[in-house]
């Protein structure tokens, strides 16, 4: 799974329906004033201070962070290999479904089956924290020119969706390959090749002649195929995560209690947003799997061959296993970035904040 699946927050604050948030880095809104509940504890949770970009060690912000996505990464690594080979698969000839996908894995090549391409995919990490960078840099100069709040995510949000895919493009791409990998079966256009003494080769040996294979077929321009299909799903998916994360987080403050925590808001709403841009963005990832997978060359063909075989309901391949993955990573982004910036604090500002 890219990291532009779920919008990395970053470390700007914002107020939804008269509560503080210290997770939603990039919106500029106030709290409706009209809101009833802006009076008593509501107004001191609304002074929670906020942790500012400034205020971050920076050094320990990149650390925690990587380590905090690389635990997430291991448990719902499963679910992005069942969703690739959910979305490649004509009709059902494999698998009837995320379930029956998992057990079958599990049987055939056991646990690690379950994790092809997981070492390569884990250099994607990078490109998440080029993305929380661009991000950042990019709002601050689109401010100098615009205080919109609109125009500064979607510059921001683009520009760091195009520096991300960039650098994750080509991971992807092999690690896709990878996890097409089955034993004694070819899936995919290229296919693991044994040793000498007619044994399968592990873990880089497997990279490595995965990478030698699409040298040779398609040159450099290789591993980028799809990439404008990348951009085509993550850009989009990313611009409307934050405006129905929003929305969530809005309707459930009039819905809950006064009293009630607004982590536990943020965390009901991040994953409903995430579920919600899933479906949405669903048929573009499709695609863009096919593409990167099968070697094909355009987008509308690929989408028109789709619809031929399969119909309209081919566009929903794999989206259960993609809102398993997704929605839980949404959920403990939400509740553990508050903590991550705790910790990545600057140790003379750890006394002025009272939590």
């Amino acid at each position: 799974m890219s990291i532009q699946e779920v919008p990395t927050p970053l470390v700007r604050g914002s107020k939804v329906a008269g509560r503080s948030s210290v997770f939603d880095l990039h919106s500029d809104i106030p709290a409706p004033c009209s809101n009833p509940r802006s009076s008593g504890t509501m107004e001191d949770k609304r002074n929670i201070q906020i942790i500012e970009w400034e205020h971050l060690d920076k050094k320990k912000f990149y650390v925690f962070g990587v380590a905090m996505t690389m635990m997430i990464r291991v448990s719902i690594y499963p679910f992005t290999l069942i969703r690739t080979r959910l979305q490649v698969q004509k009709g059902k000839s494999l698998y009837n479904g995320t379930f029956d996908a998992f057990i079958k894995i599990l049987r055939a090549d056991g646990v690690t089956g379950l994790y092809r391409g997981f070492l390569v995919n884990t250099f994607t990490l990078i490109s998440g924290q080029c993305y929380v960078t661009t991000y950042e840099l990019t709002r601050k100069f689109v401010a100098d020119y615009s205080q919109s709040n609109t125009v500064k995510s979607l510059v921001a949000g683009g520009s760091a969706s195009l520096v991300a895919q960039s650098i994750t493009v080509p991971f992807d791409v092999i690690s896709q390959h990878l996890m097409m990998q089955r034993k004694g079966e070819k899936t995919g256009r290229f296919q693991v090749r044994a040793n000498g003494e007619g044994q399968r080769v592990f873990a880089f040996g497997q990279s490595r002649d995965i990478i030698r294979q699409i040298l040779r077929a398609d040159g450099l321009r290789g591993f980028y195929r799809g990439y404008v299909a990348s951009l085509l799903t993550y850009i989009p998916n990313s611009a409307m995560w934050w405006p129905f994360y929003h929305f969530y987080a809005e309707q459930l403050s009039y819905l809950c209690p006064k009293d009630c925590p607004h982590i536990v808001l943020q965390a009901i709403s991040g994953p409903l947003a995430a579920a919600t841009a899933t479906i949405l963005t669903n048929p573009m990832d499709v695609i863009r799997t096919r593409v990167q997978v099968e070697g094909k060359n355009s987008i509308i063909l690929t989408f028109r061959q789709l619809m031929a075989e399969e119909g309209p309901w081919g566009f929903m391949k794999g989206l259960s296993a993609r809102i398993i993955s997704t929605t839980p990573f949404t959920m403990v982004i939400v509740v553990g970035y508050e903590s991550l910036k705790k910790l990545s604090l600057r140790p003379e500002l750890v006394d002025s904040r009272h939590w």
